[in-house]
């Protein structure tokens, strides 16, 4: 009788730590929206890390040579890549992945892990293998 009432939450154990946790993290790790994310944070820190170090090499320049240069042979000369990289760190912070609202309301049901297995179906229903 107790193995009938342990049995399932045994499977259910077993499907998460084989299926549910690699689900979740293969979901948002293959993600499109975390790689343009990510990409465009990428680039946009570049591209101010570079007028950054431009601007600064030019103060030095000036001061040790007594010269007045400017930015204006700067590839990021007229562009404003602070704003756009708070814009991107922003967007970051706020990314919002589809798969994760269907992952949270799972978890809020008493049932979860069967509302994930609608989420995440398996191929094969067959945990046997996996014990």
């Amino acid at each position: 009788m107790a193995e009938s009432l342990v049995q399932p939450l045994r499977d259910d154990m077993i499907w998460m730590k084989h299926h549910g946790i690699i689900n979740v993290a293969n979901s948002v790790l293959n993600s499109i929206d975390v790689d343009q994310t990510v990409a465009n944070l990428m680039v946009t820190a570049c591209n101010d890390g570079y007028t950054q170090g431009y601007t600064e090499c030019t103060k030095h320049v000036n001061n040790a040579l007594k010269v007045d240069l400017n930015d204006t042979g700067s590839a990021t000369h007229g562009v404003d890549t602070g704003t756009a990289h708070v814009a991107a760190k922003t967007e970051y912070k706020n990314l919002r992945l589809p798969v994760m609202d269907l992952v949270v309301a799972a978890l809020e049901s008493d049932d979860f892990v069967a509302q994930l297995k609608e989420v995440f179906p398996n191929e094969s229903d067959d945990d046997e293998d996996l014990e």
